[in-house]
């Protein structure tokens, strides 16, 4: 009996772990990726046939901070014909979200607001700048924790790839 419970123990905790597991290179992702300056729900299935970045980010973080005018960059030079880039706040305020949205209302970026990190926690952010860069057929291509600015020519060679795709 003692074996019994230990198999279902374990099974359970399988099965939670695999509920919770982020989503790896080659998977497609949660689709909901928060709510945008309007309220409404962003939906990567809105960007099919596009590549996106979706970055996970707080004002508190120095490198995000850093981050999101060069996305907006890449953003702009590709347009949104072919890349989307969706920057998600990481368990910030509504009142913050809102001032931060203001000031980064030049960027192309979309902007998604997810105050108790329900969004980030099916990405599997623990930590941030977290990025995940999505081909056009909706599946993750990579996925990037606590990078540098050093990392960047290596995203740009990704998100080239990701875009020569069919």
């Amino acid at each position: 009996m003692e074996y019994c419970k230990k198999i279902v123990c374990l099974f359970g905790l399988l099965y939670a772990c695999s509920i919770n597991a982020a989503p790896t290179v080659g998977e497609i992702p949660y689709g909901v990726l928060g709510r945008d300056n309007n309220g409404d729900v962003i939906e990567l299935t809105a960007y099919q046939n596009k590549v996106v970045i979706v970055t996970f980010w707080a004002t508190w973080c120095g490198p995000c901070m850093r981050e999101l005018p060069v996305l907006s960059g890449v953003q702009k030079k590709l347009g949104a014909d072919k890349l989307q880039v969706i920057a998600v706040t990481y368990k910030e305020s509504r009142k913050l979200y809102k001032a931060i949205a203001k000031e980064l209302a030049d960027y192309p970026l979309i902007l998604g607001y997810d105050h108790k990190g329900r969004v980030a926690k099916k990405y599997g952010v623990e930590a941030i700048p977290h990025m995940v860069i999505i081909g056009k057929d909706g599946k993750i291509r990579a996925v990037h924790v606590g990078y540098s600015e050093a990392s960047l020519p290596a995203f740009v060679d990704e998100i080239n790839l990701a875009l020569s795709e069919s």
